[in-house]
């Protein structure tokens, strides 16, 4: 097997240049790391990883915990981040907590035992209290879309409540007053804040909120059918309907066009999220733009700037949501 010092020879640079183009850690010229890159490749030299993470102390892993591994929201949630790795030269190892406390926490556990340099956490369930504590064990970690006062550095959040109020606005905007809302599972923070946004939309329009009008799904595209039966069972006027994410909009479209509803003539809806089938379905999706990819590597970029001291600008903790206008929304 080649070693290091024959890539060196080979190349013509130090032992330190070689080790400094194999961790990726040190800005090293283009020209020096193409050469050291070919010596490794005309030598078939492959580094050997656990001798990297005991010379370093670093594994250059790093840890995720997101909430589900299907659906397109965290496939580009993960598929970002860990592009944004790669190109690092850094690996992911990522565990589902399934929105659950004690799932959540054997996940974080797992994966401090692989030991990862550092965490990205899409954590619902545990509380603020216990990621606190997990601070104060000194495990490095970042959070996504959730907001800790005392760790407002390491949040990378949207402001999900401005979000659901632009999602409401816009169907007032176009004359909309019968509008029903189904929210996701109201324990979580953003199902709350979306909602938020809703009532305060509709309050500056003077409009009086009813519970006849509400529904509480499941950010599953069940939640929208169930949803928008309710909703049209409870008030057959109703006009629009906002969906807190697009997989409740999708069961809602399907389940009010199979009820003989055109859309969006007889009835608008507008998502959450802006994945990328909404501008698939029929009608197109109006959405709110949930930009999760460039969370997810501003996350990544958090870890290189603060674990792996890299040299990075300043790392944006709030996103703005925005509408994405389509054909699921009608003027009235």
């Amino acid at each position: 097997m080649a070693t290091i010092y024959e890539v060196s020879k080979l190349a013509g640079v130090s032992l330190a240049t070689v080790s400094r183009v194999i961790n990726n850690n040190t800005p090293v010229r283009e020209a020096t790391r193409v050469k050291v890159l070919e010596a490794m490749d005309k030598l078939g030299y492959h580094p050997n990883s656990i001798a990297q993470s005991l010379a370093s102390s670093r594994s250059n892993s790093i840890g995720i915990v997101v909430s589900e591994l299907n659906g397109p929201f965290f496939g580009t949630l993960l598929s970002d981040i860990e592009a944004a790795f790669r190109r690092a030269g850094k690996h992911v190892i990522i565990a589902a907590g399934h929105s659950d406390e004690r799932l959540e926490k054997e996940s974080i556990a797992f994966l401090k035992s692989r030991n990862c340099d550092a965490l990205i956490l899409h954590v619902e369930a545990v509380s603020d209290d216990y990621l606190r504590q997990l601070k104060e064990g000194g495990t490095p970690f970042v959070i996504l879309n959730r907001f800790v006062e005392s760790m407002s550095d390491r949040c990378v959040t949207l402001n999900n409540q401005h979000g659901g109020y632009l999602a409401t606005q816009h169907l007032l905007r176009n004359g909309h007053r019968k509008i029903g809302y189904i929210s996701g599972p109201m324990w979580k923070n953003d199902a709350e804040q979306r909602y938020l946004g809703h009532l305060r939309a509709l309050a500056e329009y003077g409009i009086e909120s009813k519970s006849s009008l509400f529904y509480e799904g499941d950010f599953h595209e069940l939640g929208g059918v169930k949803g928008v039966a309710a909703l049209l069972h409870a008030d057959a006027d109703i006009t629009a309907i906002v969906c807190a994410n697009d997989e409740m909009a999708a069961g809602a479209v399907t389940t009010a066009r199979e009820q003989g509803l055109r859309l969006p003539e007889d009835l608008s809806i507008i998502g959450f999220d802006n994945v990328n089938f909404s501008h698939y379905m029929y009608p197109k999706l109006t959405t709110i733009d949930y930009p999760i990819g460039g969370m997810g590597v501003m996350a990544a970029r958090w870890v290189l700037k603060h674990i792996y001291q890299q040299k990075l600008d300043n790392i944006q903790t709030v996103f703005e949501p925005r509408v994405i206008e389509r054909d699921s929304v009608h003027s009235i």
